[in-house]
């Protein structure tokens, strides 16, 4: 790290001692199994190797030298430096030259100046990322530099209206609401202390403290972090193109665990249903009305009559909900899951004030007795969610309602919305015992620590079920806890829905693969806007969850709006549930390799064109969605990659490598596929429960362009937290191959399996792209009928199989 003294030499455990010529005296350095640990005479500090792509370094002085009390990491899983570090002790080396230590892990290395102790990093032996500043600890906090290129462009700070490259800008560390925003906010509810490189490295400060974030803003060659105060420390991800780089920072933050199936069914949900019979009314309308739905949302009525004065009563209002056991049960018999929404803000007013008090659960002020202060819903006190006692109170309630069936969690506010900096927080940890932080100091992991509680509390009480939680601030890492964020109050209108790729894209690439938007707009608009309705819920069936929410001055479920508005949505809405199989595979993708649903285009093509591209993005692999952004619009111009690509809802092929103006209707907007994709649909559910594994169509896109292509589809029963982690899925494989004929084959195989998994399977075959009907069709050698669409060139043919059987079909 660059102005510290000049002397360093080294001692490696289970290594020779050495030492090195120096003008001063000679320091010491040891290796201990994955960490190096260097001594200096001013900070004394350690680099420690992460997974296979990354390392942390970790001061454990200041400049004097007086040890440093570091908060406990938030970014990195708990065992990061153990059993991790210990499943790679022996992929870690330690190489000396004159001049340097290097520490290599795999095909990467971490390079340490003897003489200024400033680090820089490799891949493949070439240097892509050095300190220029390196990491600092000072009366003015922590901060951390790294020196830029000039051609160099990076993702970074999270949830902000600026543009994909984010170089050039700075901004707050400090999640904080955004009420009504549209087309440009540089503070927001979910902010990233971490940027991600073209030149494929990613830096995590890994600092929870109130801070500000400098991308080349203030002197142009610079990447600077500063916090005031908090741990200091930092994580260096390195890769070798972009989706490696995204993949190893998930890899090394944790990945997400896989949802409920139901997470990707489509949600009720409004500000806010006011009664029992309202949710009920609500429900039996989306049935009547013949529209699929899996859950109903219920905002802050549940626990009151008016938006102020009840927050913190975590109890249901016993006049508007007086059955609330019997409305949950009722609802659940039709495969309609209850989510609530809780805050952790408690108002003096509350039915809860008291207890919280008594029980030692809320954040105090420097006398030792609960800070309150007033904000939007009344005079409050905070809990205190990073101190046991605190917790343990809080999840009282979960409990509670989780034992009258509630079945997924709405966490609301936890910016927090308000938090002093000087309040006070006792951070219960058994590496520290109880250790007294600043509001600064912790905020930006508020949100954090609250999903972690209820998400582990959820899994001890409810192991045979996957934890939903809908979360609207975090801090890096945030998805090991199943985190589901969204992007916040977002302005009902054009410039509401215009940035919302942009920031589902900065927030997937760090492993928040579920960030969404309140589809059609939540705040203000004081007519209906049937087009901006319309466009934002065909963008949101390509989102990773359906939920439109809103404020209810305009209904955003599509059962209390008229044709064509209900019609294009009923339609959209089925398309989505017809799509469960290839989305849910998306999140086995996501869950297994830490891989995005959204995906920026440079995560597959050239990135020097595609990096700062915030208009269409890439679902899955096959897919291409370019959401309409503006009104009155007859032709939507979208830039197409290189290949072939077919028009999802007409088949229409077009060739890429340019831009075409796609020709807009009401129930239409560009969506794409690349040829040479497989896609697996279902039909006609209701409900993500009716699914059915043992009947699927399996869509292909043939174009002769493509000589080969494959494709994995991941399937398990949907709802086992343990899927994943035992192996309990199996592995559909679809691969295509062209001859020098033009004769298309397509084989199939499978391995795996998983608890009642059927023991045979009905599959379609769906091929698109054709431009005749073929002479001959055979499975296994054997010709079979097949259904010829001559309008719509598809071919499509129908065959049994047992799941671990291999099947060939030749199409001549």
């Amino acid at each position: 790290m660059i102005d510290r003294k000049q002397r360093i030499a080294l001692a490696c455990a289970s290594l020779a001692f050495f030492s090195v010529n120096t003008v001063a005296e000679v320091q010491t350095a040891t290796l201990e199994k994955a960490t190096l640990n260097i001594d200096t005479d001013t900070n004394d500090f350690t680099i420690s190797a992460l997974h296979d792509s990354g390392f942390q370094v970790t001061y454990l002085t200041d400049d004097n030298g007086t040890p440093y009390a570091n908060l406990p990491s938030m970014a990195l899983p708990e065992p990061a430096l153990t059993d991790v570090t210990n499943k790679k002790a022996n992929d870690v080396e330690l190489v000396e030259t004159a001049t340097t230590l290097i520490l290599k892990l795999n095909n990467i290395a971490a390079h340490v100046d003897k003489a200024t102790h400033a680090i820089s990093y490799s891949v493949n032996g070439k240097i892509v990322a050095k300190e220029q500043g390196g990491l600092s600890i000072s009366n003015n906090g922590v901060s951390l530099s790294f020196a830029l290129d000039e051609d160099e462009k990076l993702y970074g700070g999270g949830q902000r209206v600026l543009g994909m490259d984010r170089r050039g800008n700075t901004m707050p560390l400090y999640n904080k609401a955004h009420y009504g925003y549209t087309t440009s906010s540089n503070q927001m509810y979910f902010g990233l202390s971490a940027v991600m490189s073209s030149k494929h490295y990613s830096v995590l400060f890994d600092n929870t403290a109130s801070g500000q974030l400098d991308i080349g803003s203030s002197t142009p060659d610079e990447l600077l972090f500063s916090a005031q105060g908090g741990r200091a420390s930092y994580i260096m991800v390195l890769g070798e193109s972009l989706a490696d780089t995204v993949q190893s920072t998930v890899a090394v933050t944790g990945k997400q665990p896989l949802p409920p199936r139901w997470l990707l069914g489509n949600f009720a949900s409004r500000f806010g249903y006011k009664s029992q019979d309202e949710v009920t009314s609500v429900v039996d309308a989306f049935n009547t009305q013949d529209i699929p739905v899996d859950a109903v949302v219920l905002d802050l009525y549940w626990f009151g009559k008016d938006i102020q004065g009840h927050m913190g009563n975590l109890n249901w209002e016993s006049e508007t909900f007086p059955e609330p056991e019997k409305m949950i049960s009722e609802l659940r018999n039709q495969d309609v899951k209850t989510v609530l929404i809780t805050e952790p803000f408690i108002l003096t007013t509350s039915k809860q004030w008291e207890s919280a008090v008594a029980n030692n659960a809320l954040a105090q002020n420097d006398d030792g007795v609960p800070y309150t202060f007033d904000f939007y819903f009344g005079n409050t006190g905070l809990v205190d969610v990073f101190n046991e006692a605190g917790q343990d109170w809080f999840w009282q309630y979960y409990e509670k309602l989780a034992a009258q069936g509630v079945a997924g969690w709405w966490g609301d506010l936890g910016e927090p919305e308000v938090h002093p900096d000087d309040i006070q927080h006792t951070w219960s940890n058994a590496g520290l015992g109880n250790k007294t932080v600043s509001g600064a100091e912790v905020h930006n992991g508020y949100g954090h620590q609250w999903a972690k509680t209820v998400y582990n509390n959820l899994t001890e009480l409810q192991p045979d079920t996957r934890p939903f939680v809908l979360m609207r601030s975090g801090f890096l890492g945030s998805q090991r806890y199943g985190m589901v964020p969204w992007t916040g109050d977002v302005s009902r209108s054009w410039g509401g829905l215009k940035p919302q790729v942009e920031l589902a894209l900065q927030m997937s690439v760090f492993g928040m693969a579920y960030t969404h938007s309140d589809l059609g707009g939540f705040a203000g608009g004081e007519t209906f806007d049937a087009e901006l309705y319309t466009r934002w819920l065909q963008f949101g069936t390509f989102s990773p969850v359906f939920r439109p929410h809103a404020q209810d001055n305009i209904a955003p479920e599509p059962i209390f709006h008229a044709d064509p508005v209900k019609s294009i949505a009923r339609k959209f809405i089925q398309l989505r549930y017809d799509m469960l199989p290839y989305n849910y595979s998306l999140a086995f993708e996501n869950a297994l390799y830490g891989t995005p649903l959204m995906r920026p285009l440079a995560m597959k093509y050239d990135e020097s064109d595609w990096f700062e591209n915030a208009e269409s993005y890439l679902w899955g692999d096959a897919l291409l969605v370019s959401p309409v952004t503006s009104p009155n619009q007859v032709a939507w111009s979208t830039a197409l990659p290189e290949g072939v690509w077919f028009d999802f809802f007409s088949d229409t092929r077009y060739q890429g490598g340019q831009t075409v103006d796609y020709p807009l209707t009401q129930d239409n907007f560009p969506v794409w596929v690349k040829a040479g994709s497989f896609m697996p649909m279902t039909k006609g559910l209701s409900r993500t429960e009716q699914f059915d594994a043992r009947k699927i169509e399996m869509h292909y896109w043939h174009d002769n362009s493509v000589n080969s292509s494959s494709y994995t589809y991941y399937e398990d029963d949907g709802k086992n937290p343990a899927s994943v982690e035992k192996g309990l899925y199996t592995k559909l494989h679809v691969r295509s191959s062209v001859d020098e004929n033009a004769a298309l084959t397509l084989t199939l195989d499978s391995e795996g399996s998983y608890i009642r998994m059927p023991k045979q399977r009905n599959i379609t075959y769906v091929i698109h792209g054709l431009r005749d009907k073929p002479q001959s069709v055979s499975i296994d050698g054997n010709s079979v009928p097949v259904t010829w669409d001559d309008k719509g060139k598809t071919l499509s043919l129908a065959f049994s199989c047992d799941y671990q059987q291999s099947v060939e079909v030749l199409i001549m």
